[in-house]
């Protein structure tokens, strides 16, 4: 009869323990949810351009990682220090950045080149794969309407016979690679900067420098810029109204003068292809 009485205290104190347990998880859970409510609250305020999808502070103790569409960085949890680049767990060896971008789109990192050149793969640039035999037809757009958009939201680099458009972020490691590739081709670009990553004080620097060209490879190598000057930046309105139009949700875009768009980062051989192509 003592044994029984025994068994039966040992599992009513399972049972309140399990209850408390369950009572302990539901609030902390809670507790997550309002952290990450208020976070997203902060977030937004200062990024207000910056659609948000989700923020995940469990992952990585102290850091918060944030997608935001199809790009991914990172934030501390007052939502005030913003940082881009890769996150290594130097115990397992593993990139958790890039794992975290092929988990969001296998595709991204097709064209970027072989494994040993990917140091900027886990910026928070989505890609797509668009190579040769491609089954369905690359997007296009008007080039009226490209053409149409102000001169003072751009800066025009390089000389040739065709012009690529290109909607770009200065923090945006493919966007980089793709100024340098673009560098070495006979094409003229005309690149429009668009803030996808809180980036609109460097993009204003940028267009409002006196030496546009060189304020552009100063932004990429991540150097401050000081224009010394205020000018018409609604240019850059213009380019992001017409990135969200046209579903522009990551960086870098790619139009050519006929209106026919590449989403994402491709190497040289590829861009020489198809500046080869016929006007359509």
């Amino acid at each position: 009869m003592e044994f029984k009485w025994t068994t039966w205290k040992v599992a009513g104190a399972a049972l309140a323990l399990t209850g408390s347990l369950a009572a302990i998880a539901a609030a902390a859970h809670a507790a997550a949810a309002d952290d990450a409510a208020t976070i997203k609250a902060a977030l937004v305020k200062r990024l207000p351009k910056t659609e948000i999808t989700t923020i995940d502070c469990d992952k990585i103790e102290g850091v918060c990682e944030v997608q935001a569409r199809q790009n991914l960085f990172y934030i501390d949890r007052s939502a005030r220090y913003l940082i881009i680049g890769r996150v290594y767990d130097m115990e397992t060896k593993q990139d958790l950045t890039a794992a975290r971008l092929l988990e969001m789109n296998p595709d991204m990192l097709v064209g970027a080149g072989g494994a040993g050149e990917q140091e900027d793969a886990a910026e928070p640039t989505p890609a797509r794969q668009a190579g040769a035999g491609a089954a369905e037809p690359l997007p296009r757009i008007d080039p009226v309407a490209l053409a149409a958009l102000p001169s003072s939201g751009s800066v025009v680099m390089g000389k040739g016979s065709r012009t690529l458009t290109v909607f770009s972020d200065f923090r945006c490691g493919y966007c980089k690679r793709l100024h340098e590739t673009l560098a070495t081709l006979d094409v003229k670009v005309v690149e429009r900067p668009i803030s996808v990553l809180g980036t609109r004080p460097i993009s204003e620097a940028v267009i409002c420098a006196t030496d546009k060209r060189r304020a552009v490879n100063e932004a990429y190598d991540g150097g401050a810029i000081t224009s010394g000057r205020r000018c018409d930046t609604s240019g850059l309105d213009a380019n992001e109204a017409f990135a969200r139009k046209h579903g522009f949700t990551g960086t870098p875009v790619i139009v050519r003068d006929d209106g026919a768009v590449l989403h994402g980062f491709r190497p040289r051989e590829f861009l020489e292809t198809w500046l080869k192509e016929k006007v359509s």
